[in-house]
């Protein structure tokens, strides 16, 4: 009685449809777009500290937050990054359509804020939420799921040091954040305890090289690392 049960147990089961469109979509990513990875640590403490006072004043920005509006600003300076490739033939965009991954029960979806390089912090915050929130609602239109240009995939809430991500069919990057916890860090040359966060780019290797993926992260990493930046984004 054992061996049946076991048996039926193991009997192939298949896949829900959601599971089936992912694996679909991005075993043809993977195949068809030769990928490079490159990755970078930010210190994320004096962000933390500027969003903790932030929160206390009733303003309750997220990390992903201001990941989304320096990964914007970043794609305005690299456009190679919110461009994407057939292999024969290069088409730029001129609108930042920024994605956001969201993990559900059983899968994954990208819900796409169209035209992020005109929003402002706030908006761009607002806009995002309500999309994420429609998501876990399972309540998105399909038009708020296509035409995304740049995605990010934020695992930060989920213990993680370091991950890599496939891009999204279409595209040609996806950002990759890991969580942000205390780590020895050096420090006008003194080792001390910092926030600090990996972010790994995969990028489409037939447009872009491995200079001009770390020219783009660190053009993230600037921003984050810059106090002044999110003082006055969320304390003025």
């Amino acid at each position: 009685m054992e061996d049946i049960r076991n048996a039926v147990a193991e009997r192939p089961q298949p896949m829900s449809r959601m599971r089936q469109t992912i694996a679909e979509r991005l075993t043809h990513s993977f195949t068809s777009t030769p990928h490079i990875f490159v990755t970078v640590s930010a210190d994320m403490t004096d962000l933390m500290d500027v969003r903790r006072e932030a929160k206390a004043r009733g303003a309750p920005y997220t990390v992903t937050d201001c990941i989304a509006w320096a990964v914007v600003r970043a794609l305005t300076e690299f456009p190679a990054f919110n461009s994407v490739s057939d292999g024969r033939t290069v088409r730029r965009r001129t609108a930042v359509n920024l994605g956001l991954a969201v993990s559900l029960e059983n899968g994954l979806v990208v819900p796409v804020v169209r035209r992020a390089q005109d929003l402002s912090f706030a908006e761009l915050r607002e806009a995002a939420v309500a999309l994420v929130a429609k998501a876990r609602a399972g309540k998105l239109l399909p038009d708020e799921m296509t035409g995304g240009t740049f995605t990010i995939s934020n695992m930060g809430m989920l213990d993680v040091e370091n991950f890599t991500a496939i891009i999204n069919p279409g595209e040609s990057g996806i950002l990759a954040v890991s969580s942000t916890g205390a780590r020895p860090w050096v420090r006008d040359g003194k080792i001390v305890v910092r926030q600090i966060m990996k972010m790994t780019v995969s990028a489409d290797h037939r447009l872009i090289d491995g200079a001009t993926a770390a020219g783009f992260l660190n053009a993230i990493r600037r921003r984050l690392e810059d106090r002044s930046v999110w003082t006055s984004l969320m304390l003025s």
